[in-house]
């Protein structure tokens, strides 16, 4: 493009005013040399923009293209340039963010509804992943951040802990099984279970804790969704274990009560790339769900 910002600007505000010397006047400039500005734009162009008469000019045809152009090329100059200044500051861009079951169920949609609510010149994305594939997502530059299961044991991401979590029974207190006693007195009952192609953690999680309360589970369902197993249990295909904030899903008829076993705790975490310099976008993220999470967010709890 031949033409210059400050040659449009010139151009538009002589054309609005139609008087070389109001609009020099304007623009701060000298008449001669608004008059030299314009002379230069038509030599660019190849042809007139404007009837020269005395004291007063009209636009030509093109001239009159050329405004109505312009109006739009300042307005969005503008944009542009004050979306630019927001991304340096941490305040616009695109911010890529992967999650799992828990984050999910502990108040992570009120989370972004926040940061986009303060930030809405940002646009997030998010994806449903498993921590390790999170763990590789992160270190590729496939997504900025991440809510994984911690530790993380790859000294190319860093994390700073956001949320305690624990497993806990789910189950309809009008069945046939009821955990008198935690997770103990559920051995041979049957479980409902997020499967494990879509959460290997989770599901090895689930395994580890029954080994835990000193059996093997029982699964006779798996499921993509953590909403349709709390549905599946409702509706008495067994009992399963799901993390304490999917309280706040509310689904009727469905219980949740203590394992009474440490192995159903873990940490999560927010996760991005190490590097000399964390983005700013990013960097903004993670101090809010920090504080976030710090506050208190939806606080998991059980019946």
């Amino acid at each position: 493009m031949d033409l210059e910002l400050s040659e449009l600007l010139s151009f538009l505000t002589l054309a609005e005013a139609l008087h070389f010397g109001r609009a020099a006047e304007t623009l701060h400039l000298s008449q001669p040399a608004l008059s030299k500005q314009i002379q230069r734009m038509e030599s660019k162009l190849g042809g007139p923009l404007l009837e020269r008469r005395y004291r007063k000019v009209n636009l030509t045809p093109a001239g009159v293209v050329l405004r109505d152009r312009a109006r739009k090329l300042l307005r969005e100059a503008v944009s542009v340039e004050e979306l630019v200044k927001l991304a340096i500051h941490g305040e616009a861009g695109l911010l890529r963010v992967g999650f799992g079951i828990a984050s999910l169920a502990a108040g992570l949609p009120e989370l972004v509804m926040s940061f986009r609510k303060r930030y809405p010149q940002a646009h997030l994305t998010m994806r449903d992943m498993a921590t390790p594939a999170q763990i590789e997502a992160l270190v590729s530059g496939e997504i900025d951040a991440g809510f994984i299961r911690l530790p993380v044991l790859d000294d190319r991401v860093a994390w700073a802990p956001v949320l305690e979590e624990h497993l806990v029974v789910a189950y309809n207190p009008r069945g046939d099984f009821r955990p008198t006693a935690g997770l103990a007195s559920l051995r041979g009952a049957p479980f409902v279970v997020h499967s494990r192609a879509t959460s290997a953690s989770f599901y090895d999680h689930i395994v580890r804790t029954c080994r835990a309360a000193g059996f093997e589970p029982r699964f006779v369902q798996e499921v993509n969704e953590l909403f349709t197993v709390l549905n599946l249990v409702r509706a008495g295909l067994g009992v399963s274990l799901v993390p304490s904030s999917a309280r706040l899903m509310r689904v009727p008829q469905v219980r949740l009560a203590d394992t009474r076993v440490d192995e159903a705790k873990w940490s999560v975490g927010l996760a991005w790339k190490k590097a000399d310099s964390v983005a700013p976008l990013v960097a903004r993220f993670v101090e809010l769900a920090r504080d976030w999470y710090a506050r208190g967010g939806p606080q998991p709890a059980v019946h």
